[in-house]
């Protein structure tokens, strides 16, 4: 079993990014697994077999987005002595043509049942080509939505910001702040609006990050 989980591990790292929920959730079972969980491993490589061969498509065009999508709020009396972005002073000269971050983010609430743990899944974008994929179980176990919602935007947004300083460090020009896109419209209203309240020390800190 850990021998056919290593080996999709690798399928997914090539690109197989179709079976990464699934090898995912296989995953978290290396330690103990059951008959069961063989049998599902035997399916993936069943699909693997009779399905087309996919190839994932690197497109450096700009996405068509419209940013009237997105709202702008006043954050100055939040945060009076932040700056824009830590900067690295010791990177080379920008040079080429400059990208686009868009990330899309999403959480299955409470998906292990026997933890109820939740899932959290996220796609990041350089202009049209996918760059980074994850799906990972949360540490924490959530009573709502929002809470494991706003857990992988907070995940998300880091990865975002590790990618930011690499592409800086390598010289590529990045375009902007990251975009990033959920289902959650709590979410979304409680780290773009500055006057929104949470109850939870948790939830605070993520909304700080974010």
């Amino acid at each position: 079993f850990q021998e056919l989980i290593g080996v999709l591990c690798w399928a997914v790292e090539l690109g197989q990014v179709n079976i990464l929920l699934e090898v995912s959730l296989l995953s978290s079972h290396l330690s103990l697994p059951h008959i069961g969980q063989l049998h599902q491993v035997h399916h993936i490589f069943g699909y693997l077999k009779i399905s087309p061969r996919r190839r994932l498509y690197f497109d450096p065009d700009y996405p068509r987005i419209s940013e009237d999508r997105f709202e702008s709020f006043d954050w100055y009396d939040f945060y009076k002595d932040a700056t824009i972005e830590g900067i690295p002073t010791n990177m080379p000269e920008l040079l080429g043509k400059e990208v686009e971050i868009h990330c899309f983010v999403d959480a299955n609430h409470a998906g292990d049942k026997v933890t109820r743990c939740s899932q959290t899944g996220i796609l990041i974008f350089c202009n049209m080509a996918p760059i980074f994929f994850l799906s990972k179980q949360q540490n924490s176990v959530e009573t709502s939505t929002f809470g494991s919602e706003f857990t992988a935007m907070k995940q998300a947004i880091e990865l975002i910001k590790s990618l930011r300083y690499k592409l800086q460090m390598f010289g590529i020009p990045v375009n902007g702040p990251a975009n990033i896109y959920c289902d959650n419209e709590a979410v979304y209203k409680n780290v773009a609006i500055p006057s929104s309240v949470l109850s939870k020390k948790m939830h605070s800190i993520s909304y700080h990050f974010c």
